[in-house]
């Protein structure tokens, strides 16, 4: 049988398969069996359904398509590829040449998809179940932005969020903390469709999984259909239209489908899921779709014509009708249309900054969390896309904005987010809304970065603006014990390449690191921040906080040549204060610094770093309530460190540090055998 006697639309589900098999083949790496599967759902999806412009790839208006199963990259890149995605050049965001060079170094075609890669792909997935969570942040950034900037016959965010997800993402924690959020939020502007296959990189999911789904989602509140086979183009078109028509909750589609599916020696197994299946079953495979068995990389010029016709055309329309809804938007609305350009651009509102807050000098001070949480109303008031919450924390992470109101079903205006005990979700989640045009945060105790570590990394990973406010730093929080006391979390945070980490010691560094991290937007951000108090330098005395910018910086110095470098972070720098006054009543010359961010400090120029920590001045002492690992770039192998060497323990945080040794007399004590 030829290619030119089936319907055009087994035509374009083939051609999506024989791409994906002749990819991976040449790749000699990833994972076929799932785009085999589940060609004819993605396709029905894009030419009938995605309301999405091929020629405007990051048109705001857009239905997103989130490919949580991201192992079946050559999926969505057959998808951008015939589809025309384009970039904003006009170039093909995917190219044939591309496909051929899936998996290979320069390739917009990664072996899982990676945000930035190729217009087209919505969010870097792989870690399995993060994918979905994005959407699930995608779908909330839609309907608050929807619930504050909508008028009557002006709807610009009333777009879907498609999420294709597998039995990992359903399985991993983090997808069952999503599907519980999206339920009891009603997010009915999003669809999950759940490829049921029964198989895993091991084998059958019974190994591990035979849990009752379409039960387990009606319990978290959710509209479940489900389509018994794969290639029902019918039934999938049913299940699609019955998404757009629930109006009260999410939907899970449940779609059966064969792994691997026409290759008769490998479906329905888990040796079609991670490795090519070989040239001769590739035959074999193509011989059962109706495929010359010898071509390879064949696009039938019908496919890209009806992809151009369905969803080219759709799309073309749709955004054009969405163009002229954001004309007259910007004509009845322009105060609401200019708080939207900023969004859309990526950029924060004039003068921003004007107000956040100046802290006036005090020995007693306030705990930086508390700080923080000034800083935060202060920016709520200036950014109105400046929005996040708390993982059941609220009210210790200092995160609620007063009168914002909650984001709820029956109130998605709201700026306060409760995300509950779910920190691993409330990362992934941050991260969809980031890449909705979000300024998010999320709060919880930095211990628990444990938990949403995953999230974090794909934050930076994406580079995204995403700030997590982590309170109760250390061993400081007191009597709640080692449980609760990161020692080694700084260390963990400050490991992920492109995570701006900020430990401010004092109420103007709390301000002054929170005008950094915005300003950063390609950044995350990991604000660390006290239970207890510490003093509010008097900067008439000390050198200005706006130096935490530079992420470290000359808080107090000597004349001449300093004896000996004091570097404090956080709660420590106080201690650090005391004990360089001590050692200049001694008569020691001391330079103090404050080093709230090592990785602003390794943005600035090496004259700045110089003219900070001189290469000369190699007697140095660092403090910080957590383990060394990592200030040897600073004080050297053999510069003092007063710190933590183990877990922490439950008791006051005032005995905490003598017990530990992290005082003001260990610093000046470290600091008389750096000097001899």
């Amino acid at each position: 049988m030829s290619t030119t006697s089936v319907s055009i639309d087994q035509l374009a589900i083939n051609t999506i398969r024989t791409l994906s098999m002749d990819a991976v083949q040449q790749a000699n790496s990833g994972h076929p069996g799932t785009p085999m599967a589940l060609a004819p759902v993605a396709y029905t999806l894009y030419t009938e359904f995605l309301n999405y412009d091929p020629q405007h790839p990051q048109w705001p208006g857009r239905d997103r398509f989130v490919l949580s199963a991201g192992h079946a990259s050559m999926l969505l890149y057959s998808l951008i590829h015939l589809s025309g995605i384009r970039r904003a050049d006009g170039t093909p965001s995917i190219t044939l040449e591309d496909i051929r060079n899936f998996r290979q170094l320069h390739s917009p075609c990664a072996g899982h998809p990676e945000f930035g890669y190729a217009d087209g792909i919505e969010t870097t997935t792989g870690p399995l179940g993060q994918g979905i969570a994005n959407s699930v942040g995608m779908a909330i950034a839609a309907r608050h932005l929807s619930a504050r900037y909508d008028q009557p016959n002006l709807a610009l965010f009333d777009y879907n969020v498609y999420a294709l997800c597998g039995d990992g993402c359903l399985m991993e924690g983090v997808g069952c903390e999503a599907a519980s959020l999206a339920g009891h939020l009603q997010l009915s502007n999003l669809c999950w469709i759940y490829d049921d296959n029964k198989i895993t990189i091991e084998g059958h999911t019974d190994l591990a999984y035979t849990e009752d789904v379409p039960a387990k989602f009606r319990a978290c509140g959710w509209h479940v259909q489900i389509v018994e086979d794969a290639n029902d183009l019918n039934a999938l078109r049913q299940a699609f239209r019955a998404f757009q028509s629930c109006q009260d909750r999410p939907t899970l589609i449940i779609v059966r489908s064969i792994i691997g599916y026409g290759a008769p020696n490998k479906q329905n197994t888990h040796d079609a899921h991670g490795a090519p299946l070989g040239e001769e079953e590739i035959k074999l495979a193509k011989a059962h779709y109706g495929w010359p068995v010898d071509a390879k990389f064949l696009v039938p010029a019908e496919v890209p014509q009806q992809f151009q016709a369905t969803l080219g055309q759709r799309g073309e329309a749709a955004r054009a009708a969405w163009q002229q809804k954001w004309q007259g938007y910007q004509t009845q609305f322009p105060g609401a249309a200019a708080e939207l350009e900023c969004l859309i651009a990526g950029k924060l509102p004039q003068g921003w900054d004007a107000n956040l807050p100046v802290f006036p000098a005090s020995p007693k001070g306030d705990a930086t969390r508390n700080s923080s949480g000034k800083v935060i109303q202060a920016l709520s008031a200036a950014i109105p896309h400046f929005i996040g919450g708390s993982a059941d924390l609220a009210g210790s992470n200092k995160t609620d904005v007063k009168g914002a109101g909650s984001f709820l079903p029956g109130s998605p205006a709201g700026k306060n987010f409760h995300f509950g005990v779910r920190e691993h979700v409330m990362s992934a989640i941050c991260n969809g809304m980031a890449l909705s045009g979000i300024r998010p945060y999320g709060g919880t105790f930095f211990a628990f970065t444990d938990y949403m570590r995953g999230g974090m990394r794909l934050s930076s990973l994406m580079h995204q603006n995403v700030i997590y406010v982590l309170t109760h730093d250390s061993i400081g929080l007191g009597e709640d014990g080692p449980t609760h006391q990161p020692v080694e979390h700084l260390a963990a945070c400050r490991a992920i390449p492109g995570m701006i980490v900020l430990r401010p010691g004092d109420a103007n560094e709390v301000t002054e690191a929170y005008r950094a991290a915005l300003q950063h937007s390609r950044h995350p951000v990991a604000m660390i921040l006290s239970r207890q108090n510490v003093p509010t330098l008097d900067r008439t005395q000390y050198a200005p906080a706006s130096g935490t910018q530079r992420g470290g910086y000359v808080l107090s110095d000597c004349s001449g040549t300093p004896d000996v470098i004091l570097i404090g972070t956080g709660t420590e720098l106080p201690i650090c204060v005391d004990a360089a006054a001590q050692l200049t009543a001694a008569g020691v010359k001391v330079r103090l610094v404050s080093m709230p961010s090592w990785e602003l400090f390794e943005m600035q120029d090496a004259a700045y770093q110089q003219s900070v920590l001189p290469d000369a001045v190699t007697a140095r002492v660092a403090c910080e309530a957590g383990i060394r690992q990592g200030w040897d770039r600073y004080i050297g192998r053999q510069g003092g460190f007063v710190g933590m060497t183990g877990f922490g323990a439950s008791a006051p945080f005032e005995q905490l540090y003598e017990h530990f040794g992290i005082t003001a007399a260990a610093v000046v004590a470290s600091a008389k055998q750096q000097i001899g």
